[in-house]
């Protein structure tokens, strides 16, 4: 065990966030150790201690089980950081209990499976900061508990599956864990493992940000019967806050289609999930993979550099077999249903970059110019310029038949792209099939407006900051569209409302839109309006969810 020396550092919330580590409220350790908690001699592993506060939790639950005159309740924890460790143990013994806390990292520590009871809040490391041999020894972990994380997977994934292996059959894991187990494609592995392996799963869900300064909403994930699954189903509570958890109800059951999956189902009205399932098993909706690929766009390296408005060239005197027509950055332009010649060119006139620098080979006099002036401000050094055999020309993609925005406040749009422009990776970029490409690039803007379309869009993409939903291309490739088949046979009438769906885009009134193609498209397909009404409060409901957790976190 590493001593501690006075010359070590106090800790400070810079270096906490940096290894993750976020403390949790008392009324959730609270919460965790009454549930997970049922005996008095019950063994109790924290397996990132911080400063105690489970373990404190911990102590007075075991306490309150105990008979009169019983010994200090013994608790266990390990903790990577020494002055949070040597705190922990002194908190522990004001509160009454004994604590033994192993000094490590915890990817290190072998499992012991003698516990009843693992309780905690794991530290939440994005890929992009959980690098090198921490991240081997987390990768290594998993494959203890027979699982293959991929590279994109942040620190929680692999201690939760670690954590379970020091269990009894039979015991409780309960953690407070990112909502990105609902959704990210690369909790797949937990999501399945937590199934197979525990008789029962329960998940507590909070409309507010429990943790403002981790960025980052959170579940409550109390799985119980170590080694008696697999669990036929899940239990799904949800609450306002951390406040309100006394005040839970029983839940509803959910049982995922697979478990692999996402659980975003879980958060969803039954009937409304119902409903998903019958128009995709009639026919009358598909994937939009069916209708086409989705592709991510061009990445510059320099977006300041390589896009340019039409006013930058003519100050250049870039010649036009020079310039490549372009979908500018962003996509606050792609809320309509088609982006035209006329629409780009109104967008550069207004300021925006619509070009793509691309030079011939050899460059024009300007062209040479301002590829000298890019390597003289560093322009070429930047990673994605310098691995190119030809650092100022930007690999290209090909114009797309649709432009796919990504990031939305509300619902991802989908426009055609009659401008015929090629697309940065700000959107995606779909490439129809041949067989549909005419109608999809006719009809399919406006026909994926639809109350069904936009719950499913909830369901397979995910929350970021600020009530943001993300939608990714393999994401989208799942995500449901009314068929060829549907949207053929509503074809004349989908052409009559287009110009008015176009004005209520125009004034901001997506769901009066939503619901004009809801009166267009699904007439006839033996869907009542209180299943229609079910898919819209469901998809409000999600989207509700998101706002207000965002707004929690500000």
């Amino acid at each position: 065990m590493t001593s501690v020396t006075h010359r070590e550092p106090i800790d400070t919330p810079i270096l906490r966030k940096e290894r993750g580590a976020f403390f949790t409220p008392a009324a959730i350790t609270r919460f965790i150790s009454k549930w997970a908690i049922r005996a008095p001699d019950d063994r109790v592993l924290e397996p990132a201690a911080g400063d105690a506060a489970f373990l404190i939790s911990a102590v007075g639950r075991l306490r309150e089980l105990a008979p009169p005159g019983k010994s200090r309740p013994k608790v266990h924890g390990v903790e990577i950081h020494p002055h949070s460790a040597e705190v922990a143990r002194k908190r522990v013994a004001d509160a009454g209990g004994e604590a033994n806390i192993e000094l490590s990292d915890f990817f290190t520590v072998t499992p012991d499976p003698t516990f009843e009871a693992v309780i905690g809040n794991p530290p939440f490391i994005r890929y992009q900061d959980f690098s090198g041999e921490a991240r081997a020894r987390a990768r290594e972990a998993a494959i203890r508990g027979g699982i293959s994380l991929t590279g994109l997977a942040s620190s929680w994934a692999a201690f939760t599956v670690h954590s379970a292996l020091f269990l009894k059959k039979g015991g409780r894991l309960a953690f407070v864990l990112p909502a990105e187990l609902l959704s990210v494609n690369y909790a797949a592995p937990v999501r399945k493992f937590l199934f197979s392996q525990f008789r029962d799963v329960q998940l507590v869900l909070f409309d507010e940000q429990v943790f403002p300064e981790a960025e980052a909403d959170v579940v409550l994930l109390l799985a119980e019967g170590y080694l008696e699954g697999p669990a036929e189903f899940a239990t799904i509570r949800q609450t306002k806050n951390a406040a309100t958890l006394d005040t839970l109800g029983p839940g509803l059951s959910w049982t995922p289609a697979d478990p692999a999956g996402k659980w975003t189902g879980s958060l969803v009205d039954v009937d409304a999930v119902h409903l998903l399932h019958s128009v995709s098993a009639a026919g009358l909706y598909t994937n939009l993979e069916t209708w086409g690929d989705t592709t991510l766009g061009m990445v510059t390296g320099n977006n300041k550099y390589f896009t340019l408005s039409p006013q930058r060239v003519a100050e250049l005197g870039l010649r036009p077999d020079e310039l490549l027509s372009l979908s500018p950055p962003g996509s606050s332009h792609l809320r309509g249903l088609s982006l035209s010649k006329a629409q780009l060119k109104k967008l550069g006139d207004d300021g925006n970059a619509i070009h793509l620098f691309y030079p011939k080979d050899p460059p024009s006099k300007a062209a040479a110019a301002y590829i000298a002036d890019g390597h003289r401000t560093g322009v070429d050094t930047a990673y994605k310029c310098r691995v190119r055999k030809t650092w100022y020309r930007v690999p290209l993609v090909s114009p797309a038949d649709l432009l796919l925005t990504c990031m939305n406040a509300d619902t991802p749009r989908i426009t055609e792209n009659a401008a015929r422009a090629r697309h940065l990776n700000s959107v995606h970029g779909v490439y129809l099939n041949e067989a549909c490409a005419a109608l999809g690039r006719e009809l399919l803007p406006v026909a994926s407006l639809n109350s069904i379309t936009l719950l499913h869009a909830e369901i397979v993409g995910r929350a970021y900051g600020g009530g943001i939903l993300k939608i990714e291309p393999k994401e989208a490739d799942v995500w449901a569209m009314p068929s060829p088949t549907l949207i053929t046979s509503r074809a004349d009438a989908l052409r009559a409302i287009k110009r008015d769906v176009q004005k209520l885009l125009d004034k901001g009134r997506l769901l009066e839109a939503v619901k004009l193609v809801d009166e267009t498209l699904l007439v006839d397909c033996e869907i009542s309006a209180s299943q229609i009404e079910a898919v819209r409060g469901a998809r409000a409901e999600l989207a509700k969810r998101r706002n207000l957790r965002a707004a929690s976190g500000r």
